[in-house]
């Protein structure tokens, strides 16, 4: 059980049938009345985010969640597949629950799988990922003004903007979380 002034980012906890990750929280304590925790969850499984205040004493049972890691094997067009590199198990996924971020995702990738109580909400891929720059506009010489990016397409098919001296066939590293162009590789 966890008790709302308990309450830090990314505890999960379960709440009128459903599972919620703390975004948010602030311990509020007024000149006149009783303190409360003012908080912004997640619906895990759903991905909604919703504003609520809580009362410091009110206890919730915590809620665990499994993050496992699967290699990203193919695409059939429907659903995507994933193995366990232990047991050599396939499970398909809906493209509904990848999230916006598996589009830097390639084959043969290694990614967490995130499940609660067997059933599968979410995936998390690498904060990193090294992808090759499959086309981009050539870098005009002599344009040096700082922070001056382009849009470029990667191996993965995902658009991201990168700098103008980037070309094609370069190799680059992106954040996952932000979808940004971080480096060359």
């Amino acid at each position: 059980m966890v008790t709302a002034g308990d309450f830090r980012n990314g505890v999960t906890f379960e709440m009128d049938g459903n599972v919620y990750s703390i975004i948010e929280f602030q311990h509020v304590k007024p000149g006149k009345g009783a303190a409360f925790v003012r908080t912004k969850i997640r619906n895990v499984i759903s991905g909604a985010v919703t504003e609520k205040t809580f009362n410091p004493n009110d206890k919730y049972p915590t809620a665990f969640i499994e993050r496992k890691d699967m290699e990203y094997l193919y695409n059939d067009g429907d659903l995507y597949y994933f193995m366990d590199s232990e047991t050599y198990e396939q499970l398909p996924i809906s493209p509904n629950v990848l999230g916006d971020n598996f589009r830097f995702v390639k084959e043969n990738m290694v990614c967490k799988v995130l499940s609660y109580k067997g059933n599968v909400f979410g995936i998390e891929p690498p904060n990193f990922v090294e992808l090759q720059v499959t086309e981009t506009e050539p870098g005009v010489k002599g344009d040096t003004a700082t922070n001056v990016t382009k849009p470029a397409t990667l191996e993965t098919g995902a658009e991201i903007k990168v700098p103008i001296f980037i070309n094609e066939g370069e190799m680059i590293r992106v954040d996952t979380r932000t979808g940004e162009y971080m480096e060359r590789a």
